[in-house]
This record gives C-alpha cells, sequence and structure tokens, in this order.
C-alpha cells in the first residue's frame, strides 16, 4: 500500500526525529470531543490537529459545511505543528480513516507526497497494548512552503460544467440512502448531483475497519473506468477523501475532490439535483 500503513509500521518509528504523528481524531455534531480524547491519551508525541479548527475554513454562505481552510493559514498552522516540507507525517484518528484522509488529502494537494494514514486508527491501537501518553509534545516549528497541486481540486463551476459530459464520472461517497434522498441527516436538501454513481466510502474497509488491500479496493471500483476523470464528493469533502486514497491505492490516475460537495451543490438554488437511483450506462 503507498498511502497506507501499518499500527507495527508506526510503532517501530514512534521516536523517529522526521515524524510528525497528527490525531486527527473527530466526531460530527460534538466539536469538542476530539481534542478531549487526545488530551486524555494519545500515542505519543502526537499532535492534534482539529477537522473544523485546523483543517476547514469557517463556514460561510458557500463552500460546505467544511470549506477548505486558507492556504497561507493552513501552511502556518502545519508548520507550527512541527510539519515542514521534508517531515515525514502519519495521520491517525478513530473514524475508519475518514478525518486522518482529510489531513492526507490536504498535504497531497500542497505538494507534500510524504504522508500517511494509520490504518484500523486509535482505538485499535490501545487494544493491541501500543503504549498511549497523556503528555502534550513540545512542538519546534517548521516551515511549511505549499506547492499547490490545482489538479486535484474541483470546484462547483467544474463541476457544473462537466454534468453528462463523456470523460468525467461523479463519484457520491456517502451511504446509499442519503445518495437516493431518501434521508438527510446533515444537510438542508436530499438528493445527488445528476448522473453521480454511488461508492460509499466504507465500502473501502473490510469488517474490521481495515482498509481492504489494493486488489480488494480495485474490484470494489471495478465498475469505474480507468480511463475518465473521476471527481469525488460526499457531504461536505471529509469523507471523500478516503474514497480518493482508495482510488490512489487501486491506480487510477485522474481523481480529483470536489471539496464543497453536496453541502455546496445545494447552496446554489440553480443546481440541478436528482433523487433515487440513477439509470446504468
Amino acid at each position: 500500500m503507498q498511502n497506507i500503513v501499518s499500527m507495527k509500521w508506526v510503532l517501530a518509528r514512534l521516536y523517529e526525529s522526521d515524524l510528525v504523528i497528527a490525531d486527527c481524531r473527530f466526531w460530527l455534531g460534538q466539536p469538542d470531543r476530539g481534542r478531549a480524547a487526545y488530551e486524555a491519551d494519545h500515542i505519543p508525541g502526537a499532535v492534534y490537529l482539529d477537522l473544523e479548527r485546523d483543517l476547514s475554513a469557517p463556514v460561510g454562505e458557500h463552500g460546505g459545511r467544511h470549506p477548505l481552510p486558507d492556504i497561507p493559514e493552513l501552511a502556518e498552522r502545519l508548520g507550527r505543528a512541527g510539519i515542514g516540507n521534508g517531515t515525514r507525517v502519519v495521520a491517525y484518528d478513530d473514524q475508519g480513516g475518514a478525518m486522518a484522509s482529510r489531513l492526507w488529502w490536504l498535504l497531497k494537494y500542497l505538494g507534500h507526497d510524504n504522508v500517511y494514514v494509520m490504518d484500523e486508527g486509535y482505538s485499535a491501537w490501545k487494544r493491541e497494548g501500543y503504549p498511549v501518553s497523556s503528555e502534550r509534545k513540545v512542538t519546534v516549528p517548521s516551515a511549511f512552503v505549499p506547492r499547490v497541486r490545482a489538479e486535484m481540486l474541483a470546484d462547483v463551476s467544474e463541476v457544473r460544467s462537466k454534468l453528462g459530459r463523456p470523460g468525467t464520472v461523479l463519484v457520491d461517497s456517502r451511504e446509499a440512502p442519503r445518495y437516493r434522498g431518501e434521508t438527510e441527516p446533515m444537510d438542508k436538501i436530499a438528493g445527488h448531483i445528476p448522473g453521480a454513481v454511488n461508492k460509499f466510502w466504507k465500502g473501502v474497509l473490510d469488517e474490521q475497519g481495515r482498509f481492504k488491500p489494493a486488489d480488494a479496493i480495485a474490484d470494489h471500483f471495478a465498475d469505474l473506468p480507468r480511463d475518465k476523470e473521476l471527481i469525488v464528493y460526499c457531504g461536505s469533502g471529509v469523507t471523500a477523501t478516503p474514497n480518493v486514497l482508495a482510488l490512489q491505492e487501486a491506480g487510477f490516475k485522474n481523481v480529483k475532490l470536489y471539496a464543497g460537495s453536496w453541502s455546496d451543490w445545494i447552496s446554489y438554488p440553480e443546481n440541478p439535483i436528482a433523487t433515487g437511483e440513477e439509470e446504468k450506462a
């Protein structure tokens, strides 16, 4: 696996000086729970990066529920956390990799390749009896210079312009009932972007919550075309990122994230909305 590392891999490198371990635990609707969990105990030496305070911008009229952070501000936050351009980064959470994958994607987007997601998450780490700590690491600030890869990102105007075009496939990462518009616990309007296919992000995980092997992930995405552009979205651009990561593991080359996702799409009243299943081509 190129982007996913095991707990044993992390354990073996726990005290290497060029490694920053980022605790990204976060519970939607409980914004203080992740930091409280980190302060109670975490992987020794880990720094905490908060989905909403560190890895998102404030919510506005558009941009969705977790807008992408301002790039200079994010670079400054990463530097404060000890992440520089030469740093290896391992992110973990307790949400199946969803929050850790957000940091993974942001760092990739900023041109930083040496970033990984730890498989299984913090509860599994504790269950295995691996070391934990409640001590806050004294972080030596670093300089992080972003080199933005604009080709990794799609915005609402690009998605609009590519609706129904044969060279692009939209991938909706939410649970099937939300995709079909039968329920919507988070956003004001239910449904999906017209033409999108549904690939629930947890489909890349096995029954134990581990990422499936690359060949099994490839099987999961077998009906997606490898010769077309894929634009991946979810509710707010967070749980789409493990799908982006998994698509990379499966060898897909032309994958973009629609960062604003469904919550951004429905903030424009003129945008079309579909419900139910899409007809198979």
